[in-house]
């Protein structure tokens, strides 16, 4: 019974080795497109004017360069919202591509406290980035399920 348990213990371990090894070594995949798109929808200035807390875009949006370093904003709204120095009208589209890793900050209408973030950071290069990155996408998407079903 005792060498049963090791049995799957020591298998366990193995498995948990590879998949670390796959997610260091493995390269990136490249997306057909390096656009991250966030849309503004209809009624978004209506529900801020009645004092609700809107919350449509993240309050920090990250990108990496070479895989989706292109932000796209699209307003579905029936009013015009700004985004940094861009004044978006109802049906239009935004792309903003970076080509620098860096932190961003930019004045924007569609968030209560007026401001948000863009992180861009660099393509994982080495095996050790691309597990962090890896394991902080996993991390980020369990969070925003968790975060929509609750």
């Amino acid at each position: 019974m005792m060498g049963r348990a090791r049995a799957v213990w020591a298998m366990l371990l193995a498995a948990g080795v590879a998949a670390s090894a796959w997610a260091a070594f493995a390269p990136v995949a490249r997306p057909p497109t390096r656009e991250q798109a966030f849309v503004i929808p209809e009624g978004t200035w209506k529900r801020r004017m009645r004092g609700e807390a809107v919350e449509i875009l993240p309050q920090r949006i990250d990108l990496m360069l070479g895989v989706n370093d292109v932000l796209l904003l699209k307003n579905h709204d029936t009013v015009p919202q700004t985004f940094g120095p861009a004044l978006l009208m109802p049906g239009q589209t935004f792309r903003l591509p970076f080509e620098r890793a860096s932190e961003y900050q930019f004045a924007c209408s569609a968030h209560a406290s007026g401001q948000m973030t863009v992180v861009v950071a660099p393509f994982p290069e080495t095996p050790w980035q691309r597990l962090l990155w890896r394991i902080g996408r996993l991390t980020a998407g369990l969070q925003n399920a968790q975060h929509q079903a609750g």
